[in-house]
């Protein structure tokens, strides 16, 4: 490939990219908002169950370090999901009437996911075991989800 080529390919691969770190409500109707954060929690509750059944010895241990990096990503999303202020789903106003205290434990679990998949790596389901308690999501839960009927 030469220069002349090189430069116009290289120009339509950074409109491709920034056409993908638009916000999310940049493109997307209320319930598109919703559905991705649905989405995202789910795949965080699933990565969680998986992580649950290995530290049980229900699953393959070797999955260990997958699942938990798997987790990690999604907890650093989650925040994004639910920055624009939709409201509904099962996300109560809370979440945006209280702000600071949302952003903060989602940050929070951000750190633990992170240092979860860091123990997953070197030290397997034994040293990812003991930290599972400190991903629960109750204390969110409670406050900021609406209640299963």
């Amino acid at each position: 490939m030469n220069r002349s080529t090189a430069l116009p390919r290289l120009a339509w691969a950074g409109i491709a990219l920034a056409g993908t770190l638009l916000p999310i409500s940049g493109h997307a109707d209320d319930q598109d908002v919703r559905d991705y954060r649905s989405h995202v929690m789910k795949t965080l509750g699933e990565q969680f169950a998986a992580l649950n059944q290995i530290s049980k010895g229900k699953a393959p241990a070797a999955d260990v370090a997958t699942h938990a990096e798997v987790l990690s990503i999604t907890a650093g999303v989650a925040k994004v999901a639910f920055t624009p202020k939709v409201l509904g789903g099962e996300a109560k106003p809370e979440v945006w009437d209280k702000w600071d205290d949302f952003s903060k434990r989602l940050d929070e679990m951000v750190a633990a996911a992170n240092d979860l998949a860091k123990s997953a790596k070197s030290g397997g389901v034994a040293a990812v075991t003991p930290k599972l308690s400190s991903l629960s999501c109750k204390g969110c839960h409670d406050v900021y989800r609406v209640q299963k009927k």
